[in-house]
């Protein structure tokens, strides 16, 4: 018999795996159980987790923006509002507060024109005249009290706007300005040139302007002074809650025009 025919199986049989030339399975890797401490960490990302809002299309940049504004606002324009509470009695605050609306009230009474409510813009235009004269060029607000009881309301060419189902576009925290949207930033510029076309100087004056907005600005400040701390100290998410109470309000002022609530006088 040939030799070859012998070779062919020792040859395959030196080709079969013995166990020793299996590799061992790999080792199992056991997962250590989660502890306390890291369920607790899985949660707490669970938690703090912001939902996305698709009115904020640009949270990031307004998340920064808002932060920065907060730095600033923890270092310098906290302690000036606290500083200016502590020095101007609240009868001046008060004076001061009635004289910047008694200053808006020709922008209320052209956009409840445009939004053809003449009845609103007469009550206005009374408000105004009142004012401007029994309480002494807005210094106090006489027009509220009886007989005439006729409420401060706010408006402006962003409700006019979005009364006529313009929507609000995309939100916006800017530095100076605080919480806007696209429609509310455009608009604005507008209603503040409504003053100073009618009355001239020295209202079209820049520093009429600048003025104003820092004084009333300064007000708002200190009297949310209370309500910013709380918020810093329960550790909120402070920039969402801005955020939405600034749109809830500006929403509810345009549905209080449609009638579907009702107005809350004095609404800055």
């Amino acid at each position: 018999m040939p030799l070859q025919f012998f070779a062919i199986p020792l040859i395959a049989a030196s080709q079969i795996a013995t166990p020793q030339d299996v590799p061992p399975p790999p080792p199992a890797i056991i997962e250590p159980a989660p502890t306390q401490s890291d369920a607790d960490a899985i949660e707490d990302i669970v938690v703090t987790a912001r939902k996305r809002n698709p009115i904020d299309p640009v949270e990031a940049i307004n998340v920064q923006a808002f932060e920065a504004v907060q730095a600033v606002d923890k270092a310098v324009v906290g302690p000036v509002a606290r500083g200016y509470a502590d020095a101007v009695p609240n009868p001046a605050r008060d004076g001061l507060r009635n004289v910047i609306n008694n200053l808006d009230e020709p922008i209320v009474v052209v956009n409840y024109l445009l939004q053809l409510k003449p009845g609103k813009a007469v009550e206005t235009l009374g408000r105004f005249a009142i004012n401007s004269t029994l309480g002494i060029a807005g210094l106090f607000d006489i027009a509220k009290r009886k007989p005439f009881n006729l409420p401060y309301r706010a408006n402006g060419l962003a409700n006019t706007l979005g009364y006529y189902g313009v929507g609000s576009g995309p939100y916006f925290y800017l530095p100076l300005i605080g919480p806007t949207t696209l429609r509310d930033v455009l608009a604005r510029p507008i209603d503040l040139a409504i003053l100073p076309a009618i009355a001239g100087r020295p209202f079209s004056h820049p520093a009429f302007a600048i003025g104003k907005w820092a004084i009333g600005s300064l007000d708002e400040r200190a009297r949310e002074d209370e309500r910013i701390k709380a918020r810093r100290e329960e550790n909120a998410d402070v920039y969402a809650i801005v955020r939405d109470e600034y749109l809830a309000m500006r929403q509810a002022e345009i549905d209080a025009l449609h009638g579907r609530r009702r107005a809350e006088p004095g609404t800055p």
